[in-house]
């Protein structure tokens, strides 16, 4: 059985179906009262949104700044670098999933094999259950959440080790020289990259309207069977739900070797922008970051039109 809604309130929400004769009701935004959109702001104590020379001051060990129109880093630091990249590994996951025109209606049930007993991180999604594959996405992508992105990996032909050289293969076609995926979900450290490489990566995956839609959503409600309870995912970037962002594609990481990290295609002064932060310090430092890169670029625009009146 499965859920049938119309195309217009199926481009705004996404219904999870259960087998086994339990199913899930995804609430509408009409259904859902709607939040107005949030004011994300993080102040460091002394830290200047720019420094002496009109730059970002940026407390990220690495980033990037990079203009897909031209190909060019417009600001950068450890460029090169490569360093573990948590779960900003699912976009490269669901690149892989879209490449091989899976099936997104068939339903994918979640196993033992599933349960992250790497990192010991927890789920509400039941072993047992089975969700369309197009759902799992949608949950690994926006709630981040690491058995829908195992439960993928896993449903591929030949199963996860054939995923896991698909991604690496995905990588070399790219272009990612300092690059390397050991698994689906970016729990392990082994999955690596650098901030070029991610930035060109960013750029690929923004030519998927699958991702960019499932990585932006704000939220998801899920009723489990007939009078269960709710169950609400909430995006892990608190800036899709800010105001004055224009974000394209979105996607958060963590683990304690990656630290804290951040990846978004955004539109800033009318111009397309890929931002790259990683291993940033403490619970708002990404979002720091990003808005003093917005508002550099902001200042950089307002600059080169003050120049073209004078």
């Amino acid at each position: 059985m499965r859920l049938q809604f119309s195309p217009i309130i199926a481009a705004l929400c996404t219904s999870l179906l259960f087998c086994g004769g339990t199913s899930a009701t995804a609430q509408t935004p009409q259904q859902v009262k709607k939040a107005k959109p949030a004011v994300v702001r993080a102040k460091s104590v002394g830290v200047a949104d720019l420094d002496k020379d009109g730059m970002p001051n940026l407390l990220s060990h690495a980033f990037m700044v990079f203009d897909p129109t031209s190909g060019r880093a417009l600001f950068s630091k450890n460029a090169d670098q490569a360093m573990p990249i948590a779960s900003i590994t699912k976009l490269m996951t669901a690149m892989v999933v879209l490449d091989a025109k899976q099936n997104m209606d068939e339903p994918i049930i979640v196993d033992k094999d599933d349960i992250d007993t790497l990192k010991g991180t927890s789920s509400r999604i039941p072993v047992g259950a089975a969700f369309r594959r197009e759902d799992l996405m949608r949950l690994a992508l926006m709630a981040s959440d690491n058995r829908a992105a195992a439960a993928l990996g896993r449903s591929y032909p030949g199963g996860t080790l054939a995923f896991v050289q698909a991604m690496n293969a995905k990588a070399q076609l790219l272009g990612l020289h300092h690059s390397k995926f050991v698994e689906p979900t970016g729990l392990a450290p082994g999955n690596v990259s650098s901030p070029l490489d991610l930035a060109l990566l960013v750029s690929a995956a923004t030519s998927f309207p699958e991702i960019r839609e499932f990585s932006t959503a704000q939220q998801l409600h899920v009723t489990l069977g007939t009078g269960g309870r709710s169950m609400g995912f909430n995006n892990t970037n608190a800036l899709v739900r800010a105001q004055g962002w224009n974000i394209g594609l979105s996607k958060t990481g963590f683990i304690n070797e990656a630290g804290k990290c951040l990846v978004m295609h955004a539109t800033i002064a009318n111009n397309p922008v890929v931002i790259v932060l990683l291993d940033s310090l403490g619970k708002l430092t990404r979002i720091g970051d990003a808005n003093r890169i917005k508002k550099w670029l902001e200042t950089q625009k307002v600059a080169q039109l003050a120049a073209k009146k004078g």
